[in-house]
């Protein structure tokens, strides 16, 4: 641990994980969402379904991810509501990540680490989405702040969109892919930063669709947190865990959204406790179901 004396988050969110399992609860009050839970599409009713689901979700797991689009949409009234959303998570012992997946060069981006991560900043998290895409040496300021506050940061490194797969895929003059140099960049960070037998705080976003193969990816170390959507609605099952991460499936923290959040207001507190069940217990170096 360095830079503070507070935890890291790479250490927050193994305990997280081997507290509470792999869940992140997603919450995404998109317009169909909140007509199904009888609540108004503006500002009012997205507040009211992140509190919820953050009542909802403490207890049962260990992270919720606000979707922050949801709430930029409704202005300056969107944003106080992701600030109560965001204060009332971290107030329920729940890891936030706040899914902006900001991208920025020099001041601009370390204006976006001080809205986001600095402590007593209306809009902070545990741990941000970042895009690596201006290069991953941009986003070293953001790096600084989230170590120095035990802080945390998801770098967007294989993602399961198609978009995305000409340029991730794509070959460095090094004949890797540009998937693989970010993995690189980001765990050569947290070698730098985290304790001996810690979890670096610089996570990655890999999606579970991924073919880590075709992405020419491979484990890393230091062990560091993955941020892991496409599980659920978009298809990836909770027992593929470990087929698919392999000798990294115990970092990963598995997003899910409109799988658990169908379930209605009424439903959503036994739908995060049974897909949280879901997942098996995953040790360093095996699994145990």
């Amino acid at each position: 641990m360095t830079g503070s004396a507070t935890a890291s988050f790479g250490e927050r969110a193994r305990a997280a994980i081997a507290r509470r399992g792999h869940l992140c609860v997603g919450i995404d009050p998109h317009d169909p969402l909140l007509a199904a839970w009888g609540l108004s599409p503006h500002a009012a009713g997205v507040r009211e379904f992140g509190l919820r689901v953050v009542d909802a979700a403490a207890g049962r797991a260990g992270f919720v991810k606000p979707q922050v689009s949801f709430f930029e949409r409704h202005g300056s009234a969107g944003i106080a509501a992701l600030e109560d959303v965001l204060s009332a998570a971290r107030a329920a012992g729940l890891l936030t990540i706040a899914d902006a997946k900001r991208g920025d060069i020099g001041s601009t981006m370390d204006a976006y680490a001080a809205a986001w991560l600095a402590p007593g900043a209306p809009l902070e998290a545990d741990a941000l989405t970042v895009s690596p895409y201006l290069g991953v040496g941009a986003l070293s300021g953001t790096f600084d702040v989230a170590h120095a506050h035990g802080k945390g940061a998801f770098v967007l490194a294989a993602t399961s969109n198609p978009e995305a797969t000409g340029l991730q895929r794509a070959r460095t003059a090094d004949g890797a892919t540009v998937s693989a140099g970010i993995v690189a960049e980001v765990s050569r960070r947290n070698a730098q930063a985290a304790a001996a037998g810690e979890w670096g705080s610089l996570g990655l976003v890999i999606g579970a669709t991924v073919d880590w193969d075709e992405a020419g990816i491979a484990a890393f170390a230091p062990a560091a947190p993955i941020l892991a959507p496409g599980f659920g609605h978009q298809g990836a099952r909770p027992d593929q865990l470990a087929a698919v991460y392999g000798a990294m499936a115990h970092a990963v923290v598995a997003s899910e959204s409109r799988s658990i959040l169908s379930a209605g207001p009424a439903g959503i507190a036994e739908a995060i406790a049974a897909a949280a069940a879901s997942y098996p217990t995953v040790a360093e170096g095996g699994v145990h179901v």
